[in-house]
């Protein structure tokens, strides 16, 4: 095992554990982070705190809690809902699921479902006003939009790390123990574990009649709704990111730092030996004709649908939270920066930074 793949497995073992050391007060916390955004704000989890940040001026809207607790501790990606909350669980030795108003950080609810039993490192799932929230002592909680629980906990097994997707009618869910797992919400049935060889530590793709899912067996499967399942693709490393799929695209990179694109009609791939600087964990994103990568080297790549670079920028720190698009904004927060936040245009140009007031 190479010198990177050992940190990043050493990341993933012992993160939880990691983030609580983190003290209460500081701006900048060390640990990667949680991020979304809407028309209006990002929102990025920062050890002690989720923050709001404003997207034309990079300034700082609002902070939960408003005095640091030791104990709470947000890395997550928030989820926004379409009645207007913004869902987030703590991974510290206090473990509320709470919501708030996206507009102003107050808490609307706060239970701990779990009862402390599990931490809350992945994000929720939001489908038919019901809130799907996987655990980390390996279930998968419903909770209705009140903060209550709406039915029994679905035991899934394993360490919950990814959100689940959904296509409208199913719910796919995928465990560090190497299994995916399809839900059907309407009759509360679950299929046989689905064994895809290899961890699975970040959400599949949603396509007709399944997903695609890369896993740490260095393989990337089709799981048909059925639950069968073929490998349409081997890497050569490990798969850490979420998939793009765009038409009859497959879009994914290992942390061997090689970006892939699969030509699903073919089996072939588009392009060959296509490797910016280094390992890649984040997801990728695809807005409108390009692609941005951010590498564990701290580099912002742009490159089209060919594969030819357009533009890379040094960010600094190391990148494992998938890239954000807001606006006209390239939202990136890199690990063990001086900044939290960072905003590009779709040139490459740098419209801001954040980092928050300790």
């Amino acid at each position: 095992m190479n010198t990177k793949r050992l940190i990043l497995v050493s990341l993933l073992a012992f993160g939880a554990l990691l983030l609580s050391a983190c003290g209460g007060g500081q701006g900048v916390s060390n640990n990667w982070h949680g991020l979304a955004a809407d028309a209006e704000r990002a929102y990025v989890s920062n050890g002690t705190f989720v923050q709001a940040v404003d997207l034309e001026t990079g300034r700082e809207v609002w902070r939960y809690p408003a005095e640091a607790d030791s104990k709470l501790m947000f890395y997550a990606t928030p989820v926004l809902t379409p009645d207007g909350q913004l869902l987030i669980g703590s991974a510290g030795t206090k473990h509320p699921f709470v919501s708030l108003n996206p507009e102003t950080g107050k808490e609307m609810w706060a239970e701990s479902f779990t009862q402390n039993k599990g931490a809350w490192l992945a994000s929720p799932l939001v489908l038919n006003d019901e809130i799907y929230a996987p655990n980390t002592d390996g279930f998968l909680y419903v909770i209705d939009m009140n903060g209550k629980q709406a039915a029994d906990p679905i035991e899934i097994g394993g360490a919950l790390w990814s959100a689940p997707v959904t296509d409208g009618n199913l719910i796919y869910v995928a465990s560090l123990d190497h299994h995916l797992h399809i839900i059907d919400p309407a009759s509360g049935t679950t299929t046989e574990n689905i064994d895809l060889g290899g961890a699975v530590p970040s959400s599949p793709a949603i396509a007709a009649g399944g997903v695609y899912a890369g896993s740490f067996a260095s393989t990337v499967e089709f799981i048909k709704n059925d639950g069968s399942h073929e490998v349409i693709a081997k890497t050569g490393d490990w798969i850490w990111g979420s998939p793009v799929l765009n038409n009859d695209a497959l879009y994914y990179a290992d942390l061997g730092g090689n970006i892939h694109s699969l030509d699903l009609a073919s089996g072939n791939q588009n392009w060959n030996d296509l490797k910016p600087d280094g390992p890649i964990v984040a997801g990728l994103i695809l807005v409108n004709d390009q692609i941005y990568v951010a590498t564990e080297a701290g580099t912002l790549v742009a490159m089209d649908r060919d594969g030819k670079i357009v533009w890379e920028k040094t960010v600094g720190g190391r990148f494992y939270t998938t890239p954000v698009f807001a606006g006209d904004l390239i939202l990136v927060a890199p690990y063990q920066a001086d900044f939290v936040l960072a905003a590009y245009d779709v040139d490459g140009k740098q419209a801001w930074t954040f980092t928050p007031e300790k």
